[in-house]
């Protein structure tokens, strides 16, 4: 890559791996700005996505670089935002949608889960549809209700959809560039509480990491030997500070970050597991059915011999996100997942 390279501070050369330093935002933004570059079909669709760059700044300038009629300010109407991105996927257009907030999505819930995630398969696979729909998700911003919810689990339950969601500023970058090369519907998750989180970029993908297959690939962010720690978004922060304060105490703990939510790499997850004999999934969103629930149940299916105690999991509580003064209560820190830690070794 040469015109289309991150742009941001100066590459820092580092011979083959050279990377660029930036907020998970600006990753984004450079992601969307060298696939926009790449194919002209790429087209951006979403409420105050143009002039003003959006919410939060993730399509700033875009607009005045692509024009009007690739950077679409539309009406607030996910439903109709959403319905006009399949209409132009089946059109050979690769659409990708701004979801202005997590609690905004609902609106168009319907389109996504019957008809985007439907379409290929109502066809028999002669429709393709490309179509990226990034949601801000997640809490932290101590924001009002709709603001700091964690969607996941509905779009992850539903077959026909990919969703992902990258903790990393190199994550984002690659990933969303995966996800608009992708001919399936991908729903990419952005943890809106880390937009201007600063991290290394590469200029170019990590050796098994390009294309889809590789977004679908879980990682291991911290080596361990004790126990294994399982999140994804700004949760693998979290566990990253848990691990850090467990080392102290002579516990070594295992960070993996799951970056894709469906399809789920359960090779690492479950090799993790037989390693170390313990796990805690830990995530944001409420548990009673949810991502770490399926976590936990098929690693308690797959690694049952090797686990030393039952699989715990760590989330926010089952009831309707609070109001801001209370977050840091309702949403899983250090410490509670520490408190897990502590019940597994236990055992």
């Amino acid at each position: 890559m040469t015109d289309t390279a991150p742009q941001a501070e100066p590459a820092q050369a580092a011979g083959p791996a050279a990377s660029v330093t930036m907020p998970i935002a600006k990753a984004l933004n450079s992601a969307l700005r060298e696939a926009m570059r790449a194919d002209e079909k790429v087209l951006l669709m979403g409420e105050d996505i143009g002039p003003l760059g959006g919410v939060f700044r993730v399509t700033d300038g875009l607009h005045a670089e692509f024009g009007e009629h690739r950077v679409l300010d539309t009406p607030l109407a996910e439903s109709g935002i959403i319905g006009t991105a399949i209409g132009l996927a089946m059109r050979g257009y690769r659409p990708v949608v701004e979801i202005q907030f997590d609690g905004f999505v609902y609106p168009g819930f319907d389109q996504i889960v019957s008809q985007l995630a439907k379409m290929t398969a109502r066809h028999r696979g002669t429709v393709s549809m490309p179509v990226v729909i990034r949601i801000p998700y997640g809490g932290h911003i101590g924001a009002i209700e709709h603001h700091q919810e964690s969607p996941e689990a509905y779009f992850a339950h539903t077959a026909g959809l990919r969703v992902v969601s990258p903790s990393t500023a190199n994550d984002a970058h690659w990933m969303l560039r995966q996800a608009i090369e992708s001919d399936d519907p991908v729903i990419f998750l952005e943890p809106k509480s880390k937009y201007w989180s600063k991290g290394e970029v590469l200029v170019e993908p990590a050796p098994g990491m390009g294309g889809t297959a590789g977004m679908h690939r879980a990682v291991v962010a911290h080596p361990g030997t004790d126990v294994t720690l399982i999140g994804h978004g700004a949760m693998v922060h979290v566990l990253l500070q848990a691990a850090q304060i467990a080392e102290r105490e002579g516990t070594s703990c295992e960070v993996i970050d799951l970056r894709s939510l469906s399809p789920i790499d359960w090779e690492t997850l479950v090799d993790s597991a037989r390693r170390t004999g313990r796990v805690v999934v830990a995530q944001e969103a409420p548990g009673h059915v949810s991502v770490g629930s399926e976590v936990a149940a098929t690693i308690a299916e797959r690694a049952f011999y090797s686990l030393e105690a039952p699989v715990l999991r760590v989330s926010g509580f089952d009831a309707p996100f609070p109001a801001a003064q209370l977050e840091d209560i309702y949403l899983p820190d250090a410490d509670r997942v520490l408190d897990a830690v502590d019940r597994a070794l236990a055992y």
